[in-house]
């Protein structure tokens, strides 16, 4: 941890405005803001923006190091070691990394082997070691179509810093997958299945739903209080399925896929979270509601990188051109997700919170990060 730091000469991202001016780190804490003289030895950002550390709720990125080609298993201290450092190449200060916990067993292409708990206890591990850049927290993506869900969740305790679990019911037919073209398709690029295999792929998925659905369900929120996480739902699609989410208790909606559903969190308080690849492209992979729809319809609270780490800084940028408000923007990618997972020592610039700061300049529309520091630790 950096005893003190200051960047100067910089355009500070505040809350809910932006101003000239210097911001001090005291032993990993932000110390001072200030429009005042810089002290003797400060860091001149040249008329950079200095924000927040980026705060990634839901992202898949560490199985594309674990698994970089199908059917590829790569040493997991390595992957985890080239994950977080990818992550704080990007802006991301803060991750919670979604694990899945739920497997489908017996044979075939569509069987997911249990893992969880073993790569929670290696980046634990490596966590206590000092091994990371960055602040990680895991993400237990419960997934309800599965054989083995509860006993998965069992094996996390208290102790596990899991954060978040998220409903995951990737039932065909329905939810993300309403159009079993866009299933289909997904699964012969990343599983190579046939027509065949698609079919009994689908056939078993609704034969788990129906048998462990409900049981699943009910588990996953026990297990989710009894671990001190936060709860998600994933895929909400309509307004029944929304009034669902509220009941049990959940905090915040991952990636609701129409307007309807949206709106249904909106006025039961649930904030909503969409993909910054979803904004960047200008639609959803899937055929699902774009981002940029909801974040006109001011709609959009969170943003997470989802399966691209470089698209969230990237997404802050771009909903700062919609909303011509770039403290609005930032915030659905630092203190907005800060706060809904409980976090309250960080995701904004303000003295006594956690100095994860970022060094940014703009190229035009695009942000290049020029610096990153966790605790005051350059990282970046």
């Amino acid at each position: 941890m950096a005893e003190s730091l200051c960047l100067a000469n910089a355009q500070l991202v505040l809350p809910d405005r932006m101003i000239d001016g210097h911001l001090v780190v005291e032993n990993g804490v932000i110390a001072g803001i200030t429009t005042g003289a810089a002290p003797k030895g400060a860091i001149d950002c040249r008329g950079d923006l200095v924000m927040p550390g980026l705060v990634e709720l839901h992202t898949d990125n560490i199985e594309r190091h674990l698994e970089p080609r199908p059917e590829v298993d790569w040493p997991h201290l390595p992957a985890l070691l080239a994950h977080d450092a990818e992550l704080a190449s990007t802006g991301i200060t803060t991750v919670f990394d979604a694990l899945r916990v739920g497997s489908t067993l017996g044979t075939g292409k569509g069987r997911y082997d249990p893992y969880a708990r073993k790569l929670a206890t290696e980046l634990l591990e490596a966590r206590a070691a000092g091994d990371l850049k960055i602040s990680h927290f895991i993400h237990l993506r419960a997934e309800i179509c599965s054989e083995t869900l509860l006993q998965e969740l069992a094996d996390f305790g208290p102790e596990d810093r899991v954060g978040l679990v998220s409903l995951m019911d990737h039932t065909p037919g329905q939810r993300q997958f309403r159009d079993l073209t866009a299933l289909r398709a997904y699964q012969a690029k990343k599983r190579n299945m046939n027509d065949l295999e698609f079919a009994e792929h689908v056939a078993n998925l609704k034969r788990m739903q129906a048998r462990y659905g409900a049981a699943h369900e009910a588990g996953a929120v026990t297990e989710a209080r009894r671990l001190g996480a936060v709860l998600a739902s994933h895929d909400d699609t309509t307004a029944e399925q929304v009034a669902r989410s509220a009941e049990i208790g959940v905090g915040f909606a991952e990636f609701p896929t129409t307007l309807e559903a949206a709106q249904a969190c909106r006025d039961a308080g649930i904030a909503v979270m969409m993909g910054a690849p979803n904004l960047i492209r200008g639609g959803s992979h899937s055929g699902n509601v774009a981002a940029a729809e909801l974040a006109k319809a001011g709609l959009l609270d969170i943003v997470s990188s989802d399966y691209v780490p470089a698209a969230l800084l990237l997404s802050a940028f771009r909903l700062a051109e919609l909303w011509d408000d770039l403290p609005r923007a930032v915030a659905c990618v630092t203190g907005n997700p800060a706060r809904v997972a409980g976090l309250s020592d960080r995701g904004w610039l303000e003295p006594g919170l956690r100095a994860d700061l970022l060094r940014v300049s703009r190229r035009g529309s695009a942000p290049i990060l020029r610096g990153a520091w966790s605790r005051g630790a350059r990282v970046a």
